[in-house]
Formats: C-alpha cells, structure tokens, sequence
C-alpha cells in the first residue's frame, strides 16, 4: 500500500465519518425541529385556551354586572313608585276635607289622651292650618289646653304638663306605622308578575 492509497483511506474513512455524523446532525435537527413544532402546538393550545377561558369569565363578568345593573334600576324604580305612592297619601291627608279631618283628629286626640291619667294636665300640639280645629277639641278635655304648632300633616302631638309622657298620634306617624307593616304587601300588589 502506498503512502497515497493509505491517505486516500482516511480521507475516505473521514469523509464517511462526516456524512455520518451530517445525517446524525440532520436526524437531531429534525427531532428538534419537530419537538419545537409539538412544542408550539401545545403552547398555542395553552394560549387558545386561557384566552377563551379569559373572554368566557369576562362575558360571566359583564353578564353578571349587567344583571346587578338592571336589578338596581328595577329597585329603583320600584323605590320611585313606592314614594310616589306614599306622597299621594300624604297629599290627601293635608288635604282631607273639614269634616274628615275633625273626626280623625279626634279620634287621634282620644287616643293619646287614653295614655294618661286622669286629671293630668296636658298640651296639644298640631298642624299650624288646624289651630282653631285643635282649640275648639282641646276645650271639650279637662286639663288639656292647645300651646302650638308641630310640623305635621295633620293629628296631634299631646305631652304632659311635667313633660314626662309624650304621644305623637299624627298623621305622619300613622303613615309610617302602616307603611311599614304594610310596604311588603303594596309592593307585591303594585309590582306581582
């Protein structure tokens, strides 16, 4: 064997090598190149995902915002109508007419007066407009006398001479009394579905 020969061997032997470790190259490439793009599929199903989990709890979000939204402007509403109810009570209590009104200020009267003693002397306060209402009643009382205004729709306000005991039986407390045992069920007669 030549000199020649034995160097063609190894240049041979060494190309050979190369084209070996080349298709090694080749074949890790492409297994890297192909766990990249398992890799990316994955990751973009990770990132499809959150997303469409992200827009689905921002649409329970906006749902659930409108809803409580929409359920505050019901209640509003309803507030609304209930007040207006109750202002057109109201209204017809300041303007009930003579008669009608005498006769619940008296019965009002009656009433606060059954919270005191007998023989106690006491003040009746009322509505400024029922003054001389309130003084031709208040003579029909023993020991009772009219001493003034109290801010009011209308009734009485009777407190004794010692200042100890004092009834408030004036329309508005009435109003209140029975708006408030009574809202549920206006509520459910005005708004029943």
């Amino acid at each position: 064997m030549s000199l020649e020969t034995v160097v063609e061997d190894i240049r041979d032997e060494a190309r050979a090598r190369a084209e070996e470790i080349r298709r090694e190259a080749d074949e890790r490439a492409e297994e890297i190149v192909e766990e990249a793009r398992s890799d990316r599929e994955d990751i973009l199903e990770d990132a499809e995902r959150e997303v469409e989990q992200q827009i689905e709890q921002e649409r329970e979000q906006k749902l659930s915002s409108a809803k409580l939204e929409a359920k505050q402007e019901r209640l509003e509403a309803r507030r609304d109508v209930l007040q207006e109810v109750r202002d057109r009570v109201e209204d017809r209590l300041a303007t009930l007419e003579d008669e009608r009104r005498e006769t619940l200020t008296r019965e009002l009267l009656d009433a606060a007066m059954a919270e005191f003693d007998e023989g106690a002397t006491v003040r009746v306060y009322g509505r400024p407009d029922d003054e001389a209402l309130l003084t031709s009643i208040v003579e029909e009382y023993d020991g009772a006398e009219y001493a003034g205004e109290y801010d009011c729709l209308g009734g009485v306000v009777v407190e004794g001479v010692d200042s100890r005991l004092r009834v408030n039986n004036t329309f508005d407390s009435v109003i209140e009394e029975v708006w408030e045992d009574n809202l549920k069920d206006v509520s459910t007669q005005l708004f029943e579905q």
